[in-house]
């Protein structure tokens, strides 16, 4: 197992200070250069501080928050760049060139591992954010730079971001569909279950070793929990007529789910461990697509109990039930961020399902899509600032991501037949 680490080697202090606030409604993208990290030997192929660089720059241009400089752009000589003391550094050919930021940094590979010193500086102050050094093995040279890009996000928006996250989604072909997971960066396409059934649902555990879902593996719908680690699955609820998977508690030890052993559609929550059910609706609607909130105190739903497909929320008990949609006629696939600040969802407009977003009492609706397309089950990133969801067309399903403001959408995966459900896992350490 590969063994990264970083040592803070000065200013300790200034990796906690947040300098941009990007939820601000004038934000705009970061502007960062980023510099071919400098080899630290001349016997050493100038390829590894390039391809470093070139990663750092990729993972920090995925996450719609950093306007990544062309490098053709550099108005620093060949020996000037080499310099990672603030002291040589000319910042004005920075700021000529629109940088705010500046990363800089050296490598050194060998047959057993990678060392690299990373230095970000403010371009505007003339000033050191950080300088830190960076251990794997020799063969990890994307794990060195996906640590340098969270290190960025915490000393400039105090967050990791969401690069160690993988999403999972259902891949249907005809009658046929099973479980695909994609990584962030749209690498790692792997097929997690050999169903060859129908599939709904996957639910990521929030320590990311668990996935639940709904399959009609034995001819009906019931729902498994698969140890994504020993590849073993186990089926945890197989009642009399619908079993449909929802989300787990924040704390892992519950799962939501949509029931109809007593004839009718009601929401439950079962204690994952004991496999004991508790019923918290209680209405002759329809009742499903239960979502905990961040914190587990509140669950978010929908229900046609006044007609048409709405979005409700209600206490973890099942009380103080509140509607909080109410413009159109069919909402559903709710989400709550882990911010804990919006609750995304599915509304159909115009003949056409679009991705919208909403605070917890239904105030400040905004329309996150509006293109040509069918935009369904969205799901939120684990810093709450990215949001995944399907985009179908009679000819493509694509799997997308974009902003918590609907901008910087990016297509993560792609194919012909259709997909559903995308669900994003936390972060994996």
């Amino acid at each position: 197992m590969c063994v990264l680490f970083a040592l803070l080697t000065l200013l300790n202090s200034a990796i906690a200070k947040v300098y941009v606030d990007i939820d601000s409604p004038a934000f705009k993208t970061i502007p960062i250069a980023i510099c071919d990290f400098n080899v630290a030997a001349a016997t050493q192929p100038s390829s590894a501080g390039i391809t470093l660089a070139d990663d750092v720059r990729n993972d920090l241009s995925l996450t719609g928050i950093f306007n990544v400089l062309n490098k053709k752009s550099f108005l620093e000589d060949r020996d000037s760049l080499a310099f990672v003391s603030a002291d040589k550094i000319r910042f004005s050919d920075w700021t000529a060139i629109g940088a705010d930021h500046l990363l800089k940094g050296r490598v050194m590979r060998n047959d057993l591992e990678i060392v690299a010193d990373a230095y970000l500086f403010d371009v505007t102050r003339g000033e050191i954010i950080f300088q830190k050094k960076y251990r794997a093995a020799s063969d990890k040279f994307k794990n060195v730079a996906r640590a340098i890009a969270s290190d960025i996000m915490l000393a400039l928006i105090n967050d990791a971001g969401d690069f160690n996250t993988k999403i999972a989604f259902v891949s249907k072909k005809g009658l046929k569909s099973d479980i695909v997971s994609v990584s962030y960066d749209g690498t790692d396409v792997k097929n997690v279950t050999n169903h060859q059934s129908i599939l709904m649902a996957p639910r990521w555990s929030p320590d990311g070793h668990w996935l639940a879902f709904t399959s009609f593996k034995r001819g009906r719908p019931e729902i498994y929990l698969r140890n994504l680690a020993k590849g073993t699955e186990q089926r945890i609820a197989a009642y009399e007529g619908l079993n449909l998977c929802g989300s787990f508690s924040p704390d892992g030890k519950k799962l939501l789910l949509t029931l109809s052993k007593d004839r009718n559609e009601e929401i439950y929550v079962l204690d994952v461990n004991g496999l004991t059910l508790k019923r918290l609706t209680n209405n002759y609607a329809i009742d499903v697509s239960p979502a905990w909130s961040s914190d587990g105190r509140k669950i978010v739903f929908v229900s046609n109990r006044a007609g048409s497909p709405q979005i409700y929320t209600m206490d973890a008990e099942g009380n103080h039930v509140k509607r909080i949609t109410y413009k159109g006629s069919y909402n559903s696939s709710p989400a709550w961020s882990p911010r804990g600040d919006r609750i995304v969802y599915e509304g159909l407009t115009n003949g056409k399902y679009q991705i919208f977003s909403t605070d917890e009492d239904g105030n400040n609706p905004v329309q996150l899509t509006s293109d040509a397309a069918n935009n369904e089950s969205p799901s939120w990133s684990p810093s709450g600032r990215q949001i995944v969801y399907v985009s179908r067309t009679p000819s493509k399903s694509r799997i997308v991501i974009m902003n918590a403001n609907g901008s910087s959408p990016r297509m993560l995966y792609e194919q012909n037949h259709k997909l559903i459900t995308p669900a994003w896992s936390g972060r994996f350490q």
